[in-house]
């Protein structure tokens, strides 16, 4: 039997169809508007298109939105040519961005962020946030809990736009956003033209022509400093581990000063930022940086402004070329401020940290050797290169040599930023603070940050040095030295700095990831598990990659050692 002739009538010969086209107009997935694609375009401007980049472009439409929409992310993805799913779990990663989704209401046009770390909460946070949340109109202004902001001695802190607030209350808030005063404020400082004539880079320039880098690194060396952003390694020994790498090799700077109760880099870097750049400048002379990268934490707005003009200086000045230093910003991660984290993070990516080996001296920022320095170990390179090794290895008291900036917060009467000996016991630094606050008597002391845990006031005659303080079962890590009174619980201590780490966990590992958490829920008990507290100490501190899981046991054992009566 012959099929049956369907085609219609008058219909042309070929290949046809019956029923409606379902032509496609645009290609299959989100897409984005034409009134975005020319919004991003004009915010990345004549900027490469560079996928290391991707951070700072999330910036830019943060601060001329006030958020990121799923249509900036679209054009953006299209501006780049990457995918909108790596531009989604990049800007997710940082506290900083607000994302909002295609469904979602983007928050009000002024945020503030409440400090809430241990400093602030001492002082009153949270009973401020709540103020702030009761008195103002949530559908104007958002009221957020923040990680430490790097103002512990003007404790409670907020940041209102980007404009901080020192010893906040609710009226200061209020004057604020009736001034429209969310703008960050610049101290006096040290210029370039004030520096250069007080003598500042005559050393780098004498170093450039003639000098010899083994004999700096010698006197870095000698001067006996080490690495200042808690992990204490010889500085000038990694200046060796990188020149022996062939190849481009680079220099970044640790500037994300995030651990609770440290400041001493904002200060340094408030007054005087050129002594500084001479230092980072000198370092990287000695290796032969082809760039050198300055990773500053977004919580410093006023030091990100300094740093903009002052490095714009040098271009001018000749001292640099235009772009050997690349500032970078950074978004809210706690975690950025380790090395390998911060290095994913300056190729704008997640702040995922690495596995090691291979370290960064041999694999670093595009997988190339890099030296990492904080900026206070860069500070004092200046200063041995222009006043000798002996500026701190002539200065000794209780057997320990050097000079340490101890960012002291806390119930002390003068919190603030105090370079004492190495050899300084925890009662060296509170009588350098004015002593006790006013009715306040000393009860226990956080030596070195969260992650130092905390020590009873009993252990008064101990140097608070490298080294000096492992066999306590903690170390001194960046020197934050946070004080507490008979009016506080160190349970309550500890409790606010696993918090901190439960919210700055990366969550890249099982053991901190869960093991913060599961730590917080514990120790909300009435009575803690001690011995389940204790095993899961060990299993974070035994399997966490990176210091963050290794380190926040600290405050369990520390309070179950010496403060078992109130656990």
């Amino acid at each position: 039997m012959a099929p049956l002739d369907t085609k219609p009538s008058g219909a042309p010969k070929g290949v046809w169809k019956s029923g409606k086209g379902k032509g496609r107009h645009t290609p299959k997935g989100r897409q984005f508007t034409d009134e975005a694609q020319a919004e991003v375009a004009r915010l990345l401007g004549a900027r490469p298109r560079r996928r290391d980049l991707l951070i700072e472009f999330l910036h830019l439409i943060q601060d001329e939105h006030g958020h990121i929409s799923a249509d900036h992310i679209a054009a953006l993805a299209v501006e780049m040519r990457i995918g909108q799913a790596e531009i989604y779990e990049t800007a997710t990663f940082y506290a900083h961005f607000d994302v909002v989704k295609e469904d979602e209401t983007p928050p009000p046009a002024l945020t503030i962020r409440v400090c809430d770390s241990l400093s602030c909460e001492m002082a009153g946070a949270q009973q401020l946030q709540k103020a702030l949340e009761d008195g103002l109109d949530a559908s104007e202004v958002r009221v957020v809990r923040a990680p430490c902001m790097g103002r512990c001695d003007t404790a409670p802190v907020l940041e209102i736009g980007h404009n901080h607030i020192d010893h906040a209350t609710p009226e200061k808030v209020q004057a604020a956003i009736a001034a429209d005063d969310t703008h960050a404020h610049l101290p006096d400082y040290e210029t370039f033209a004030a520096y250069e004539a007080n003598g500042g880079y005559a050393k780098l320039k004498e170093l450039r022509d003639s000098g010899d880098w083994e004999q700096v690194q010698e006197d870095v060396l000698s001067s006996g400093l080490r690495g200042l952003g808690g992990a204490g390694f010889p500085s000038g020994k990694k200046w060796g581990f990188v020149r022996m790498n062939e190849g481009t090799r680079y220099l970044a700077v640790n500037g994300d000063e995030g651990e609770p109760g440290t400041f001493k880099d904002r200060y340094y870097l408030e007054r005087t930022p050129h002594v500084f750049l001479e230092g980072m400048l000198i370092a990287a002379w000695a290796v032969e940086a082809e760039t050198c990268f300055i990773y500053m934490r977004d919580e410093y707005p006023a030091v990100l402004e300094i740093l903009h003009r002052e490095i714009a200086a040098l271009e001018q000045a000749g001292i640099v070329a235009p772009g050997y230093i690349d500032l970078r910003r950074g978004a809210g991660a706690y975690i950025c401020g380790e090395e390998s984290a911060m290095i994913e993070s300056i190729e704008g990516k997640k702040g995922l940290p690495r596995h090691r080996p291979p370290f960064v001296a041999q694999v670093g920022v595009f997988n190339r050797p890099t030296l990492v320095h904080n900026v206070e170990t860069l500070y004092w390179v200046s200063k041995i290169c222009r006043e000798g090794p002996q500026i701190l290895n002539s200065v000794e008291k209780n057997g320990r040599k050097g000079l340490r900036s101890y960012s002291v917060s806390g119930r002390v009467a003068k919190p603030g930023v105090y370079l004492l000996p190495a050899g300084s016991t925890i009662l060296d630094v509170i009588d350098a603070a004015g002593g006790m606050a006013d009715g306040h008597v000393f009860k226990a002391y956080q030596p070195g940050g969260p992650s130092s845990g905390l020590l009873p006031s009993h252990i008064d005659d101990v140097p608070l040095d490298f080294d000096t303080l492992q066999p306590l079962g903690t170390f001194i890590g960046s020197a934050a030295v946070v004080v507490l009174s008979d009016q506080d619980t160190a349970r309550d201590a500890a409790l606010n700095m696993l918090r901190f780490f439960e919210d700055e966990s990366c969550g890249q590992c099982t053991p901190c990831r869960a093991g913060c958490e599961k730590a917080v829920k514990l120790m909300q008990a009435d009575k803690w598990d001690t011995d389940l507290l204790e095993d899961l100490c060990q299993v974070m501190g035994d399997a966490s990659i990176c210091g963050l899981g290794q380190a926040a046991p600290n405050p369990i054992r520390l309070v179950i050692k010496h403060f078992a009566d109130e656990i």
